[in-house]
C-alpha cells in the first residue's frame, strides 16, 4: 500500500490483545451479533458477516465459537439491540482519533467518550471533523518471518488485494473496505493466517507528538478507550515512538 506503515498501530493493538483475549472475544462476539441480526447468519450473501469472520478468525477466535454465536444470534427474537456508533476527536498535539463502538446506550458512551478526550487533553468533535483525514479500507497483515515476499505479492493481487506493502515485519495487504473478507478467505484457504484482517481507518498521513507530557497523554486517552466494553476499534493518525 502506498503511504506509511501501520504496524506500529496494528502491533500496539496486538499486545492488547494478547494481554485480554477474553475481552476481544467478547468485542468480536457481539459485532458478529449485530450483523447476523441486520444481515442474516449466511456470509456468502452478509457480506458484512463475511468481514466480521475474518477478523474473528484474524484475533484466534476459534470456529466453534465463531459458529455458535452465529446461530444463537440467528434464533434470537429480543435481547439487547445495539447500534453502530463513531465519535471523531483531536487528542493531544491535535492527533485525530477515530472511535468505533457498539452499545446499547448511546448517552452513556458518549458521555464516556467525551470524558476521555477531555481529560486527556483533547476534544470530542462533530461528524466529519477528522474523518476526511483517513481512508476507509480494507486491511490485511501477515507476519514476514519465513515468507518470500514476491510470492506473497503475488498470492495477494491474484486474491483481489488492491495494493501490497512490506515493511521488513510485516506484508501490509489493502482491499476495498467491502472486499477484505473475500481475499482474507482466499489468503486462508492459501494457507496463510493473519496478524488483522478487518476495514480499518488508515491515515493519509501521521504525526508525531514532541513534548513527553503529552505523550502520556496520548497513551492514556488510547488505554482509556481500550478498556471501555462499548469500543469496537481506535484508529489514529499518531506516530507512537518505537518501544
Amino acid at each position: 500500500m502506498s503511504g506509511h506503515s501501520k504496524w506500529s498501530t496494528i502491533k500496539r493493538k496486538k499486545e492488547k490483545t494478547d494481554q485480554a483475549r477474553a475481552k476481544v472475544f467478547t468485542r468480536i462476539g457481539r459485532e458478529l451479533a449485530m450483523v447476523v441480526k441486520a444481515g442474516g447468519p449466511d456470509p456468502s450473501v452478509n457480506g458484512k458477516l463475511k468481514d466480521v469472520i475474518a477478523k474473528a478468525k484474524a484475533n484466534n477466535v476459534p470456529n466453534d465459537n465463531i459458529d455458535r454465536i452465529i446461530k444463537k444470534a440467528a434464533g434470537e427474537q429480543g435481547g439487547s439491540d445495539y447500534e453502530q456508533l463513531t465519535y471523531e476527536g483531536y487528542g493531544p498535539a491535535g492527533i485525530a482519533v477515530i472511535v468505533e463502538t457498539l452499545t446499547d446506550n448511546r448517552n452513556r458512551t458518549a458521555g464516556e467518550m467525551r470524558h476521555y478526550f477531555d481529560k486527556c487533553g483533547g476534544n470530542l468533535g462533530q461528524s466529519g471533523s477528522v474523518m476526511f483525514m483517513f481512508e476507509h479500507k480494507g486491511l490485511i497483515v501477515i507476519e514476514a518471518e519465513g515468507k518470500d515476499e514476491d510470492t506473497v505479492m503475488e498470492d495477494a493481487l491474484e486474491a483481489g488485494a488492491e495494493d501490497f506493502n512490506f515493511d521488513g515485519d510485516v506484508f501490509e495487504i489493502s482491499t476495498g473496505v467491502n472486499d477484505v473478507g473475500a481475499v482474507s478467505e482466499i489468503l486462508s484457504q492459501k494457507g496463510y493466517t493473519f496478524v488483522s484482517a478487518e476495514p480499518a481507518y488508515v491515515p493519509a498521513t501521521t504525526s508525531a507528538i514532541d513534548d513527553p507530557e503529552l505523550v502520556v497523554k496520548m497513551e492514556k486517552l488510547l488505554d482509556m478507550l481500550d478498556e471501555n466494553d462499548d469500543v469496537q476499534n481506535v484508529w489514529h493518525n499518531w506516530e507512537a515512538p518505537e518501544a
